[in-house]
């Protein structure tokens, strides 16, 4: 039929404009958590737009190297890295990728120095190498079925001496940072076999929730505890000319309308921004104060800030509104963290300014113990030395050997993901290639090395000086 009779749309109108008045019965918050935003016209439409437009990708802020002789350490000098091979494929520049956003360089060395524990706890070296070679990126494919020249670890065992010496056992930390994955052959036998050995990993990935939902699925079986963290660059920071509480509020429904919903929040961090204005750490305090409130409120793992390498100043952990923030995500370390880069800056010198770049953590930590707050769970999502370029091998697997003796000591530290095993606004970079070479070698480290960790209360000495870099 092409027409209805007059009497009939009328009555269809009453009918629907009755089901749209119907008030809807939603369940109250919890007492002590803020309750949520008020959803509005004006909110669900124009707060999309308020927020300005993503990035197309998040390269570090390139700096000159500081050559300072009186504060290098006094170790063993290795020989210098090979050079990189020229590749065809065209690098993509800081400059070229950030047309909108402004820069901010960090200032090295500022702030209060990080206290030093008069017992100092000796790290625990790496296992010597075995002399059986790693598995080929060919036999990759299939490690998880054909046997493996790798000398795992009896962990069991090792945990248990570790205990007897009121220590425990902390495996390797550093894992990945992925994009957009050409190949699932490069990561899926790297995490199956982890988890059938029962060893934990770090993996962070950005805009595809495949891996991480692989991941996911593994970990749900195996009840292994892999760390793991997705962010979308769909909004990459805030509004900064709204009220920071109003932002947060604005800010995480958006963010949660894009949470993939194949991932558990329980299960996986949330890390909600990327490279902040360092500038404005007070109003981001406000902001990321609200936006942990409603994090534990809805029931997700929640990652503050991403703090570019080199930044905050340390100084700016200590304003009281920050000292509020880093109170609630010390008292909620399963479910709060914050999220930090750090980089070198250098594909020749990952221990550069350390440990104002690399080691960067120490100082949120000097501040947490000067204040008698538990020292939060910290979540690197992303490390490395540089935007598009790292040592050749075995250079880059000695840095990587270093910083996982640097983390395994702090419990509070839960990984590091190398920068990036993936495309970027869909090119390959030089940088890709560099990172497949490094898969197979790092299965093998999380195998074959183990690391300890005093046991709570008792808490890791903060100075740097225990674990001296590798010298370029």
């Amino acid at each position: 039929m092409r027409y209805v009779p007059a009497a009939t749309l009328v009555l269809m109108g009453t009918l629907l404009a009755a089901c749209l008045g119907q008030p809807t019965t939603d369940s109250a918050p919890a007492a002590t958590l803020p309750p949520p935003p008020v959803a509005t016209e004006a909110m669900e439409v124009a707060a999309l737009g308020a927020y300005p437009p993503p990035d197309t990708a998040y390269p570090p802020p390139t700096i000159e190297a500081v050559n300072d002789a009186a504060s290098a350490y006094p170790v063993a000098t290795r020989e210098p890295a090979t050079a990189v091979p020229p590749t065809n494929v065209s690098e993509v520049s800081p400059e070229s990728m950030r047309q909108d956003d402004a820069i901010y360089f960090p200032i090295i060395g500022e702030g209060p120095a990080a206290e030093t524990a008069t017992a100092t706890p000796a790290p625990t070296p790496l296992p010597t190498a075995t002399t059986a070679s790693y598995p080929s990126p060919t036999e990759a494919a299939a490690i998880s079925a054909l046997p493996t020249p790798i000398n795992v670890v009896d962990f069991a065992a090792v945990r248990q001496a570790l205990a007897a010496q009121g220590r425990q056992l902390a495996y390797n930390k550093i894992g990945f940072h992925v994009t957009f994955l050409e190949d699932g052959d490069e990561l899926d036998p790297y995490m199956q076999r982890l988890d059938a050995e029962g060893v934990p990993f770090f993996l962070k990935s950005v805009d595809n929730a495949e891996p991480l939902y692989k991941a996911q699925e593994l970990m749900k079986v195996s009840g292994v505890p892999h760390t793991l963290v997705y962010r979308s660059t769909k909004y990459d920071v805030p509004d900064y000319d709204l009220d920071p509480i109003v932002a947060a509020e604005q800010y995480w429904e958006l963010e949660k309308a894009i949470w993939p919903p194949e991932l558990d929040p329980g299960l996986i961090w949330f890390e909600t921004m990327n490279e902040l204005d360092k500038n404005r750490s007070e109003w981001l305090a406000q902001f990321a104060l609200r936006t942990a409130q409603l994090a534990l409120r809805d029931g997700y793992r929640w990652a503050a800030f991403s703090w570019a390498s080199g930044e905050p100043e340390p100084s700016d952990w200590e304003s009281p509104v920050m000292l509020e923030l880093l109170q609630l995500i010390g008292d909620h370390p399963d479910q709060l963290a914050i999220a930090l880069h750090e980089y070198s800056y250098l594909a020749g010198d990952i221990g550069d300014e350390y440990p104002h770049k690399v080691g960067r953590f120490l100082d949120l930590f000097a501040v947490a113990d000067r204040h008698g707050i538990p020292r939060p769970t910290v979540l690197i999502t992303e490390w490395g030395w540089t935007y598009n370029n790292i040592p050749a091998e075995p250079d880059a697997m000695e840095d990587i050997a270093w910083a996982a003796r640097l983390y395994g000591a702090f419990p509070e530290v839960k990984g590091a993901a190398i920068w990036n095993l993936g495309r970027l606004d869909d090119k390959l970079l030089p940088l890709n290639a560099q990172m497949q070479g490094l898969i197979d070698n790092l299965l093998a480290m999380s195998l074959d090395s183990y690391f300890s960790a005093p046991i709570p209360p008792e808490q890791t000495s903060l100075d740097a000086g225990q674990f001296p870099p590798p010298a370029n």
